[in-house]
């Protein structure tokens, strides 16, 4: 079992870097070994999907010849943003994988990817409460959508979820390094936390304030919206609170992102939990290390495909974004564009 790679990825902060017990922790070899050799294939899958995915997202949203963005589609452009920046750390590490864990891209991109990702996590949750909270207020609370939601609100608050994530993930900033782990003869990219009450402080920072106080707002304001749906009635719904079916179809979109992001996320974030009771030696015993270690590493994998899957959300579930596409299409066509400029030209002569 000394053999074994070591066990912290991505999103797996422990100080613990060290070969498991040679004598007793040794039942899970060939899920470990099958783990490492598809687990640089599957990064490299998630990064392919998750680069043209969102960079097409980006592109139908932010092309020149397209009106101001409304407010729905600030958030949904920046969690676009969010998971294009998440997946273009991805083929560092499974460089990493490959090199059996051996960092070999230096301290300076050990910080920086690991920190963005770290920001990131925070930032996609963060935004997933954003946009279910607008949802909320245009079907809950029409009448006060109407005065209080606004463009500049809703990039103000898209500011501060970023400054947000950036401020939360400093002690990943500032604390990965590349350490030397000799019972492996690697050089290690891991997160080196200076005391052992930093796990505590990890531990309600990640499992609180980027998932269990973000849940309760998600499901919270998502309860109330198929409250909503429900008692209105679609017809009803997408006439009087949705602005019309492109409200209805929004709102669809949006539920499905919102679902598809708890599933993602929600095991990742309780082995999270788990292995942050074994830092603080509440868990002990093989049974939990080799249940924690191995679970983290699926769950990342299940956490990576959130940022490919989105875009996915977007054409197929979202008949508003295709409908936007296809008009997009149809205004920046060179015969549309030279339509435009002809009619254009004719307004002018007839007011000459």
């Amino acid at each position: 079992m000394a053999s074994q790679m070591p066990q912290e990825l991505l999103f797996s902060n422990q100080s613990r870097f060290s070969p498991p017990n040679a004598t007793s922790c040794d039942n899970a070899l060939d899920a470990w070994d099958f783990l490492h050799r598809v687990l640089p294939t599957i990064i490299i899958a998630i990064f392919i999907v998750g680069l043209l995915g969102n960079s097409f997202v980006l592109s139908v949203f932010l092309l020149p010849c397209r009106r101001r963005l409304s407010v729905a589609e600030t958030y949904l452009v920046n969690l676009a943003a969010s998971d294009l920046l998440f997946v273009l750390g991805l083929p560092f590490w499974a460089e990493n994988i490959w090199n059996k864990f051996n960092w070999p891209f230096g301290p300076a991109l050990c910080r920086v990817v690991n920190g963005v990702i770290k920001a990131n996590l925070f930032v996609s949750i963060f935004l997933v409460v954003a946009i279910s909270h607008d949802r909320f207020t245009v079907l809950v609370h029409p009448m006060a959508s109407r005065r209080h939601r606004r463009r500049r609100r809703a990039q103000a608050t898209c500011v501060l979820i970023w400054v947000t994530g950036g401020l939360l993930s400093t002690p990943t900033f500032l604390l990965r390094s590349v350490q030397m782990v000799p019972e492996l003869n690697i050089s290690a990219c891991i997160l080196m936390l200076p005391h052992k009450g930093w796990h505590m402080a990890r531990m309600v920072e990640l499992n609180v304030l980027g998932f269990l106080l973000p849940l309760a707002a998600i499901l919270f304001f998502n309860y109330h919206i198929l409250a909503a749906l429900r008692g209105q009635g679609q017809e009803e719904v997408g006439r009087s609170r949705c602005g019309g079916p492109k409200g209805r179809k929004s709102t669809v979109l949006i539920l499905t992102l919102v679902a598809s992001f708890l599933v993602c996320w929600t095991p990742y974030h309780f082995f999270a939990f788990l292995e942050c009771l074994w830092q603080v030696q509440v868990l002990r015993g093989c049974f939990w290390e080799e249940f924690m270690d191995l679970g983290l590493q699926v769950s990342n994998f299940f956490a990576f495909s959130n940022s490919c899957l989105n875009p996915v959300i977007y054409v197929f579930v979202g008949q508003l974004f295709r409908t936007k596409l296809w008009e997009l299409y149809q205004q920046c066509t060179p015969s549309s564009l030279m339509s435009m400029a002809s009619s254009r030209q004719k307004e002018i002569l007839q007011v000459s």
